[in-house]
């Protein structure tokens, strides 16, 4: 288990746009570990690698759903249906929320940790969480989008 450390806004790296992976080896599939044990490790729903620094096109993704843990390597989607409005948070932004209009449906492909083919479709919050990780991978933060963007703790308080 390795935790790796969170990149956060304004570092350059979470505003360039990945890269593919064109081989699966030793060290993609130890990324994706140690993707998922940050990503639980600071309670998330999602973490792109360009999010502890690294430029590759990996995502990973557990809503708390029946699918558990989902490792996408160079994930893109290919179907999205619907229209959503919903609050979003950001490991790389701590402190802020956002509302963001997001696809209600998506169909996301891309490969598993062994190079096979994968295509999973998710709605609502794994909708969402796909298209926010996969955003990532291009440089686009929730900021970025956000119809209203504001400051967590101030919300939760009701100010």
């Amino acid at each position: 288990m390795a935790i790796r450390i969170i990149v956060t806004e304004p570092d350059d790296v979470l505003h360039k746009k990945a890269k593919e992976v064109t081989k699966i080896t030793p060290n993609v599939q130890k990324l994706l570990t140690d993707m998922a044990d940050t990503m639980y490790d600071a309670d998330g729903v999602g973490l792109a690698a360009p999010q502890v620094g690294i430029l590759k096109r990996l995502i990973v993704v557990d809503v708390g759903d029946d699918n558990g843990l989902i490792e996408l390597i160079n994930p893109e989607i290919i179907e999205s249906n619907g229209e959503q409005l919903g609050t979003e948070g950001c490991l790389s932004i701590p402190g802020l929320n956002g509302q963001v209009r997001r696809a209600l449906e998506v169909t996301v492909k891309g490969l598993d940790r062994n190079g096979e083919e994968l295509t999973i479709t998710g709605r609502d919050l794994l909708a969402r969480a796909f298209q926010h990780e996969i955003d990532h991978l291009n440089g686009v933060l929730f900021t970025d989008i956000a119809e209203r963007v504001y400051d967590r703790k101030l919300d939760e308080e009701g100010e």
